[in-house]
């Protein structure tokens, strides 16, 4: 078993029980090929809980400060997660990034950049939307949908992957794709907020 295997089974042993979270979507996602999975934000749980329920191993980009604290900054290395800086430019976590799509492996962003205080959806920043034109990566937008209250259900939603390829012909900008992207994780929280399983 891997590292990531055990944390994942590890972080659903304590996490299911309290949030009871149900999976809605997974026949969408692509079961080989690099894939750019991009999630509203609404918790400090959210990467573990799409962690645990993507059906393929994620590899997130995470704040450059968690990387600063000792122990967790190997446990999340080990997960997969490596460092961007926010607030600016950082060229090194986007040749990571894109190295991971081009191997054909899943790459997770929380395209707000940071997590909603309301729980609203905010503006995406425009690097999810660099990462949906520099690649061939199949696009995938998720809609966790909370709040998270201990025994209440919690819903995770995989949509259909985002028919990217007119923009991509179009050499459109990251701020257009990254506005398409967020407009379909609306959607599906739209679509889910209040449906019962």
């Amino acid at each position: 078993m891997t590292f990531y295997s055990f944390a994942r089974f590890v972080a659903n042993t304590a996490l299911k029980p309290v949030y009871k979270y149900e999976v809605h979507g997974l026949e969408h996602f692509p079961k080989e090929g690099g894939v750019l999975l991009c999630s509203n934000h609404i918790n400090n749980f959210d990467p573990p809980v799409v962690g645990i329920t993507a059906p393929r191993p994620v590899h997130f980009m995470a704040k450059e400060e968690l990387f600063a604290v000792p122990v967790l900054k190997d446990i999340i290395k080990a997960c997969n997660a490596f460092p961007v800086k926010r607030g600016m430019s950082d060229r090194e976590a986007l040749r990571k990034g894109l190295g991971v799509l081009k191997a054909g492996e899943v790459l997770g962003l929380f395209p707000e950049g940071t997590r909603s205080k309301t729980g609203e959806l905010g503006q995406g920043l425009a690097g999810a939307g660099f990462f949906a034109l520099r690649s061939t990566a199949h696009v995938v937008p998720c809609a966790i949908i909370g709040p998270y209250k201990a025994f209440k259900k919690l819903k995770v939603v995989y949509g259909k992957p985002i028919d990217m390829e007119r923009l991509r012909g179009e050499k459109a900008s990251p701020e257009a794709a990254t506005e398409l992207i967020m407009a379909e994780i609306r959607k599906l929280i739209e679509e889910h907020k209040g449906v019962s399983a």
